[in-house]
């Protein structure tokens, strides 16, 4: 399917909860012509693509002159709990999360945000990236046969003790690219986007942006989506502070820390995008380590070597003590195949 220019905002209902997609609409979409004509057609009727769902925090902090910030990749969000306390542990205060499941077989059928941010007290902002067919990539396929998704959602999402105001979706592509089952046979509705909200009650503006690229993509395409989020948030928030975090997909970078380090100051001759950031007025090197952010699940995929796949990237506001903190629960299990980083931020 070919890809044109999208709209860079999605105008989006905010709602407590998201709604199921119809039943019947997912019915006609598994026996669906893999065309683009028919993925916008269902995907007009689903108003979950068109959605935040967005819950305040229980008791909201106040926001002071620095806040730690984190991107995590949860990987499905299968282990709410044990990313919960990865996040407390850090002393993080919003983080940009990616790869959330809401009511997916392959997660136990659970709202993972919500289970999450529950024990952080923190409110979110949430939208749908896909409106999943299936239960997922072969892997999930096979572990999970014969159960069927309760909803099927999928999504990113800004978590915060702090208030959060002006939510938006950005679409990163035109979508319906994974419609047609071609990548590891998923079949979705949807495309990539990010999530960005405001604090709501900060001495001056600052945005808070979720993002996951791409993965079935090249250098080229990846620096384009930045592109299209960058122009998408400049409408919002024109050249206020901002914090763009999450899955980048940059896996044309070394895969060793030595290598990262001689290209850190300028990696754009391999990975465009951060030309895109740096003419936009984003840093990412005050913000990340050179470390590697992939990490081996318990089924013992991915494989090393490892390279730096999730970054940070400030604009307006300083950056300092980056540090990317191993995705693994108390006892040592593996709970996301991305680890988390952190960086804390002075406004």
């Amino acid at each position: 399917m070919s890809r044109s220019h999208p709209t860079p905002l999605s105008p989006s209902r905010i709602a407590a909860e998201l709604p199921a997609p119809p039943p019947a609409i997912i019915a006609a979409a598994r026996s669906a012509p893999h065309t683009r004509e028919e993925h916008d057609r269902l995907s007009a009727a689903i108003p979950a693509l068109a959605t935040i769902e967005q819950v305040p925090p229980a008791r909201p902090a106040p926001v002071g002159d620095r806040i730690t910030v984190a991107a995590f990749n949860v990987e499905r969000g299968s282990h709410p709990e044990a990313a919960a306390r990865l996040i407390a542990d850090a002393r993080v205060d919003a983080a940009l999360l990616t790869e959330l499941d809401i009511g997916m077989a392959r997660s136990g059928n659970r709202h993972t945000l919500r289970e999450l941010a529950g024990p952080l007290g923190a409110g979110y902002a949430l939208g749908v990236e896909f409106v999943e067919l299936g239960l997922g990539d072969s892997r999930e396929r096979a572990w999970h046969a014969g159960v069927e998704n309760a909803i099927g959602l999928h999504g990113n999402a800004v978590l915060s003790r702090h208030r959060l105001t002006d939510p938006a979706r950005i679409a990163l592509d035109d979508g319906a690219l994974w419609f047609d089952g071609a990548r590891n046979g998923e079949r979705r509705i949807g495309g990539r986007m990010a999530l960005a909200a405001r604090l709501a009650d900060g001495k001056r503006p600052l945005w808070l942006v979720a993002v996951h690229l791409e993965s079935h993509s090249d250098p080229a395409d990846r620096a384009r989506q930045i592109e299209w989020l960058l122009r998408g948030l400049d409408r919002m928030a024109g050249g206020a502070a901002a914090v763009i975090g999450g899955d980048l997909n940059t896996n044309k970078l070394p895969r060793d820390p030595s290598g990262l380090s001689a290209l850190f100051d300028n990696p754009s001759a391999v990975e465009p995008l951060f030309e895109r950031f740096r003419s936009a007025g984003f840093d990412w090197r005050t913000v990340n380590t050179t470390e590697p952010t992939q990490r081996t699940r318990p089924d013992g995929t991915p494989r090393p070597p490892f390279n730096r796949i999730d970054w940070l990237a400030v604009r307006g506001a300083s950056g300092s003590s980056p540090r990317t903190v191993p995705a693994v629960d108390m006892t040592g299990r593996v709970i996301s195949d991305h680890d988390m980083i952190v960086a804390d931020i002075t406004l």
